[in-house]
């Protein structure tokens, strides 16, 4: 069976940091990304595959709440899960921690689009069935 959650551990490198020497706010959605694809990996299948079978997952819309800031060499692990579904979108939840302290939570949403003609398409049935199956999903 699949894994409807991602984990996964990130050293914070210097890059990563602002003149403030805490993690710039925007890393935060790169983190997010990380997590989402992990979590696809773990449902089994990649970016990759779905671009090959000719679809994208364009964000919508993204939110973030910073609780606390992560600094240079902070080991973060980075969560990441299934949340709302409908039709033409998925929300995948998104998590950040230093030492079981949570640090941001948040959100994307993201649209199913045919590549070709770059329009909201439904999830294909083979791609929607990963997705199925958790009794927590709800519609947006």
């Amino acid at each position: 069976m699949s894994e409807r959650y991602a984990s996964l551990l990130y050293r914070v490198p210097y890059a990563d940091t602002d003149q403030m020497g805490v993690v710039y706010y925007g890393n935060y959605l790169t983190y997010f990304e990380r997590a989402r694809g992990e979590l696809l990996r773990n449902l089994g299948l990649t970016y990759r595959e779905i671009e090959a079978r000719g679809f994208g997952l364009p964000v919508l819309s993204a939110h973030v709440d910073y609780k606390s800031p992560a600094r240079y060499d902070d080991l973060l692990e980075i969560r990441g899960w299934l949340g709302e579904r409908r039709a033409v979108r998925i929300q995948v939840n998104c998590a950040v921690y230093r030492n079981g302290d949570l640090l941001a939570s948040g959100h994307t949403v993201h649209a199913f689009v045919e590549l070709a003609a770059m329009r909201p398409t439904r999830i294909p049935p083979e791609i929607a069935e990963l997705f199925d199956g958790d009794p927590t999903q709800k519609s947006l």
